[in-house]
């Protein structure tokens, strides 16, 4: 083996490290040194020191395995190259793998469009009474069956389903995203028209559109999440029965739904996960009699309508419009930081209530502010009751049928977003007959865009229940 150095190396190593393992290991750290000056012979330079090479540090807490209670015993030759190699390859190694790993998470992220599931609560957005004390205990009930009540009282048996009906804009999304956020749950909205009556598959790849298909790969990426999901499909009115029919399974205790991944079908079993599921419609458009759901999917379903009053909760339905258009005018805003008890005494006050006093009110108004916010709250007032009338009558023609009609559909609306549009562009110094002149313009707006067969407007006659 003359001249075949790595042959030669082998050979010595090998003889070498079964001498060592003769013995207790004390050898071990020399090996190297060894193999080389076997090699070398008398042609290697070296030079002899006094100094210790080996040390024991003392009093050390970890779970290194190098650690031996509490006592580490080094060699300075081998700690000096275990440190060069630690230096020079694991550290540029460990930082590249950080930067790719960094750079595929990244990519991802934007490939799935993560951004877009986080929730995000209105800045305008107003908590109050009627959510506190009606809806909320409603729909907490529903997502505790979905989801297992937290600690002793989680519940093995989950399932079900939240329905939520009402009209356009009477806060279903920003409730439900308002509860997405509290909870810490993915908020995955899935939007009923651009799904369309055409789609009647989980499978991206059977959408008639690029739209569509956007919207069923959320509904499978939520599904693949598998966990810490709310997932929320809107204007269900608008997406097809046959659709909705592949969700019964996932709302029953079963717990399973068929899917569609990379092209793979799936079958999810959602069992003891934190995923809830809930659907918005509005039966009240003109389509309403294309507002089919599924029986056995409507039996799985908790139904709120957040259109209609409450049975015995009308003063907090019609407070809530008051609250919830606080952040509208810039009068008012400042309430919807403030305690929540402060704004029912300043209703009292402006409707001129004798038993409430300034004085009981837990904000030191000044005598200027506090005339300024009466007067918006008053002219509000009288908003509110021609925006609640329209509501009724809104609610009330929808469930007419069609046969039994004695005049026009009432199409125009009394929702939140009337009730904020109008508080808008109320200002302290307005009187009354410019207070009408505005609802009556906000309302010829409003129908100009309705069919032939709606009322052109809705005045603050006593026709329209203003007067």
């Amino acid at each position: 083996m003359n001249g075949d150095l790595p042959a030669q190396y082998q050979l010595v190593h090998a003889w070498l490290s079964a001498f060592v393992a003769t013995g207790d290991g004390e050898f071990a750290a020399d090996l190297p040194e060894a193999v080389a000056l076997e090699l070398c012979g008398t042609g290697a330079a070296r030079q002899d020191s006094s100094a210790s090479l080996t040390a024991v540090v003392e009093g050390l807490l970890g779970t290194h395995p190098r650690i031996q209670g509490r006592r580490l015993e080094i060699r300075l030759d081998e700690l000096l190259a275990r440190c060069r190699r630690f230096r020079e390859e694991r550290v540029p190694g460990f930082r590249e793998f950080q930067r790719k790993r960094g750079a595929l998470v990244d990519a991802e992220r934007a490939r799935l469009r993560l951004a877009e599931y986080q929730p995000k609560v209105m800045s305008g957005f107003v908590r109050n009474h009627l959510l506190d004390e009606v809806y909320l205990p409603l729909i907490g009930a529903n997502l505790a069956r979905q989801l297992g009540a937290a600690g002793d009282a989680k519940r093995t048996d989950q399932s079900g389903l939240l329905l939520l009906i009402s009209p356009p804009g009477y806060g279903k999304t920003t409730l439900m995203e308002y509860v997405a956020s509290r909870l810490g749950l993915v908020f995955v909205k899935v939007n009923g028209p651009a799904l369309g009556h055409m789609v009647t598959s989980v499978d991206p790849a059977e959408a008639p559109n690029a739209t569509a298909r956007q919207e069923v790969e959320k509904i499978n990426f939520a599904l693949e999440m598998g966990s810490n999901v709310l997932l929320y499909l809107d204007d269900i009115q608008h997406t097809s029965p046959e659709l909705l029919q592949k969700f019964i399974s996932l709302c029953d205790a079963q717990r399973r739904m068929e899917g569609v991944w990379d092209g793979r079908t799936r079958t999810y079993d959602l069992r003891g996960k934190r995923f809830a599921v809930c659907m918005a419609g509005n039966p009240y458009t003109e389509e309403g009699k294309r507002f089919r759901v599924p029986d056995m999917l409507a039996n799985r379903a908790d139904v709120w309508n957040l259109g209609d009053v409450l049975s015995g909760k009308d003063e907090l339905f019609a407070l809530s419009y008051v609250e919830n258009a606080l952040t509208s005018n810039p009068v008012l805003t400042p309430l919807s930081t403030r305690d929540r008890s402060d704004l029912r005494l300043l209703v009292r006050l402006a409707r001129g209530d004798d038993g409430v006093r300034p004085d009981q009110l837990t904000h030191p108004y000044s005598a200027a502010e506090l005339d300024e916010v009466l007067s918006v709250l008053r002219k509000m007032l009288r908003v509110q009751q021609v925006v609640l009338t329209n509501n009724k009558a809104y609610i009330a023609s929808a469930a007419t049928a069609d046969a039994s009609r004695t005049e026009p559909p009432f199409l125009l609306q009394g929702s939140y977003r009337n009730m904020n549009k109008l508080t808008e562009r109320i200002v302290p110094v307005m009187n009354d007959a410019e207070l009408d002149t505005m609802i009556d313009d906000h309302y010829v707006g409003e129908a100009q865009t309705l069919t032939s067969g709606a009322r052109p407007t809705c005045s603050s006659s006593p026709s329209c229940g203003g007067g």
